[in-house]
């Protein structure tokens, strides 16, 4: 099985950096990028605090571009807004920029995995999660899989959320999607 041990988190915002020092503490190897200095700046601040008082096992490190922060990434999960312009314009450059072994993962609310995943040349290796914001840093949350998705891919992300001390379970896309493209291959 493939197993997580480095990732990219795209969005420095709250929940971006949250996520992203999470995983550093549960030992692993993370990039954390935006395309805002300051908020880059605020989460070297907020990491410094957060090693000196829960500590870190992992490492993290910081990158101003995408393709800086991905291109070692067994998986990527980005924190950009809910919206499907927003998704599918850091798909594609994910799709084009990280190894062809890495998994991509989106918090999403109302986006269809299975629109966002046929935009991709790794349909295969994409995965929503869904649950509240707070979720994603404790509670259980669910991991939506598109009909694309490799089994090994859901229970690899099942294994990083269980690291992190997040409960999960798998459920099907049941949005609708909305893209030609899918509409074409139901």
């Amino acid at each position: 099985m493939f197993h997580v041990r480095s990732v990219a988190v795209i969005g420095a915002g709250p929940a971006g950096r949250a996520f992203a020092f999470r995983c550093a503490g549960a030992g692993l190897q993370v990039v954390l990028e935006d395309v805002m200095p300051s908020n880059l700046r605020r989460a070297q601040d907020e990491y410094a605090e957060f090693v000196a008082t829960a500590g870190a096992t992992g490492s993290l490190r910081y990158a101003g571009t995408v393709e800086d922060a991905v291109h070692d990434a067994d998986l990527v999960i980005d924190f950009v807004p809910d919206e499907l312009e927003s998704k599918l314009e850091i798909f594609s450059l994910l799709d084009r920029m990280a190894p062809p072994r890495t998994i991509f993962c989106t918090p999403t609310k109302t986006l269809s995995i299975t629109d966002l995943a046929s935009c991709t040349y790794r349909p295969e290796r994409c995965v929503a999660l869904r649950g509240t914001t707070a979720s994603l840093l404790e509670g259980e949350l669910e991991i939506v899989r598109s009909r694309f998705l490799e089994a090994s891919v859901g229970l690899a992300v099942g294994e990083l959320l269980a690291t992190l001390g997040l409960a999960s379970r798998v459920v099907e896309d049941t949005e609708e999607p909305m893209l030609v493209k899918n509409s074409m291959q139901q």
